[in-house]
């Protein structure tokens, strides 16, 4: 069972930017697609970005263009450059295995629903 942390949530204005970790432990990152998610107050979590074992990346038409997905297999880690924020990108973020659609991208790993974290905070506003 891997575990994971997320990381590097913050307050922010709006147009600011946030680099987004998440470390995992307990299995090897490398054979998973994996996907960051965030979910609003009073909204269901949502996956964002993906990013293949190969490394192709897909995005929500929401964050297209501002957000990037990336991986690093050799340490485990998986990254969210957030650029230009908005306020309604005010939400908890967390990482996990990749399952749902990105555009014409399905994701269809299985995720468990012990596996969440705690996920990290981020908040834009003026």
């Amino acid at each position: 069972q891997v575990q994971l942390v997320e990381s590097g949530g913050d307050l922010v204005q709006p147009g600011g930017s946030l680099r987004l970790s998440c470390a995992a432990s307990g299995s090897r990152l490398s054979t998973y697609a994996m996907g960051w998610y965030r979910q609003a107050p009073g909204k269901q979590r949502e996956l964002v970005a993906g990013i293949t074992i190969g490394g192709d990346t897909s995005y929500a038409d929401s964050v297209k263009g501002r957000f990037t997905i990336s991986r690093n297999n050799a340490e485990s880690t998986v990254y969210l450059q957030m650029n230009s924020l908005k306020p309604e990108d005010t939400a908890v973020y967390y990482c996990n295995k990749a399952r749902g659609r990105l555009g014409h991208v399905w994701y269809v790993e299985v995720v468990s629903s012990d596996s969440w974290g705690q996920g990290t905070q981020v908040t834009v506003s003026s």
